[in-house]
């Protein structure tokens, strides 16, 4: 981001409110006139929201200029809704519980104190475990003191040396504890000190005494099984000794049973650490179309909106399909409101992209040999309504498509929880209950199977 930013007429369409950016909710503003900024969710003026950020903004002669804007904070009218890999939408809505738990353990870091837990994030793809691993990584950066964040993939740290180089580059050992740290020969670092702790986790208590340190890893139910060892055992280090780190995970309903096949039983101990993230409410999902079209100057009816959640069941990939359509629709038109009629114009291109996806998640299941208890399960789901399922009714449906030996019909359960086609979101009271990932993917399982 740029430390001081000067727009001038002609001013870009829309702004953010630095207040509420600041909050990690990204409402824009409406320059409706130029003297008069409205924020559609604190309801005032931007100079005020502007002092509640500790901001300085000013309106001066059609100039306006303000500390700490960031480029993404000058919208793209072109593109709103973000239907893609990962991409933060334009409006973060349904997850307040887990991001008060982030919040949490971001202001032990910020008091230079260990987090009690880690945090793992667990739900179907398509949820917004990401976008709420990209909030969280903003929300490191905003105000002071700021917090180090270390952003890494499974493919970014293959094998134990490759993790300890992306949390203690090279070129930083020779200041990180160097009598503890052993240096092998072309400057690879050795994995034991001679204390008796491993070296990633002295260099990154080392790097903890600089700034607090977040490592945030992405797809981690695909993560080597060394490294998640290494990784996992260097973080109850860390912690055991007070540095202020935190060690985020956020993988699909597989995740748990990958960490549990590591060399670390204790990660389990989470607290209230660990998060599920499945489909929104409908009073988010709602938001979270309605939000950003307001956001714009565009209103959409209650018919219209009740329509587009129902069709998206909630779930948030397919609310920002919905939304990128429906705001093609409005540009093409230059409308100020979005009705029924509307909804019902855009819903083939919807329909299409939607059955691209069921697709290529049905080639998903056929390539692992699990069509037949996909569509035993679904016919559960789907034939009955039911809107969850306990383990003896999902044993009972694969029971009935052949699958005679229990190890063989736990196994397929396991492996269509792994794909986060079933999941059971954590922190339910027994008996525990499965639900469906995407209740449509069912459907199109048994038109296909």
């Amino acid at each position: 981001g740029f430390d001081t930013v000067t727009l001038t007429r002609p001013t870009p369409r829309k702004l953010v409110c630095l207040w509420m950016e600041q909050a990690g909710l990204f409402t824009v503003l409406l320059p409706t006139v130029w003297e008069q900024l409205a924020c559609t969710r604190c309801k005032g003026h931007w100079p005020a929201c502007s002092d509640r950020a500790a901001s300085v903004a000013t309106i001066d002669s059609g100039s306006i200029e303000s500390r700490r804007i960031l480029p993404s904070m000058v919208s793209n009218a072109e593109r709103v809704f973000m239907a893609g890999n990962g991409v933060a939408p334009p409006a973060l809505t349904g997850r307040t519980s887990e991001q008060a738990v982030l919040s949490r353990c971001l202001a032990d870091l910020r008091s230079n104190s260990a987090p009690p837990h880690d945090v793992v994030l667990v739900g179907p793809r398509g949820n917004g475990k990401t976008a709420l691993l990209r909030w969280f990584e903003h929300a490191c950066a905003q105000n002071e003191p700021a917090v180090d964040v270390a952003w890494l993939t499974p493919s970014a740290v293959p094998n134990q040396p490759a993790l300890l180089d992306a949390l203690a580059p090279r070129r930083r050992l020779a200041k990180l504890l160097p009598r503890k740290i052993g240096i092998a020969s072309v400057g690879s670092a050795e994995w034991a000190s001679p204390n008796g702790r491993s070296g990633l986790a002295e260099a990154v208590a080392s790097r903890c005494r600089r700034r607090p340190l977040a490592v945030l890893l992405d797809e981690a139910h695909t993560l080597d099984l060394d490294v998640g060892t290494a990784l996992l055992n260097a973080s109850q280090d860390v912690l055991g000794v007070g540095a202020p780190f935190l060690l985020v995970l956020a993988g699909t309903p597989g995740l748990p049973m990958h960490l549990d096949a590591t060399n670390a039983s204790f990660w389990s101990r989470l607290g209230e650490g660990e998060l599920g993230i499945g489909r929104l409410s409908e009073k988010a999902a709602k938001q979270a179309l309605a939000d950003p079209l307001e956001a714009h100057g565009v209103d959409i009816d209650a018919d219209a909106l009740a329509h587009v959640v129902a069709q998206s069941q909630r779930y948030p990939y397919f609310i920002q399909l919905w939304g990128d359509a429906l705001w093609q629709r409005h540009l093409a038109s230059d409308a100020t409101a979005i009705a029924r009629e509307d909804a019902d114009a855009v819903q083939p291109t919807v329909a299409a992209q939607v059955g691209n996806y069921h697709q290529r998640r049905f080639a998903e299941l056929e390539s692992e040999g699990l069509v037949p208890a996909a569509a035993a399960v679904a016919r559960l789901f789907v034939d009955s309504e039911a809107a969850a399922a306990s383990n003896q009714d999902v044993d009972d449906a694969l029971a009935t498509s052949g699958i005679d030996d229990a190890d063989e019909r736990y196994a397929q359960r396991e492996a269509l929880n792994r794909l986060g086609y079933v999941w059971r979101p954590p922190y339910q009271q027994a008996p525990f209950r499965w639900y469906a990932g995407i209740p449509s993917l069912m459907t199109h399982v048994l038109k296909e199977a």
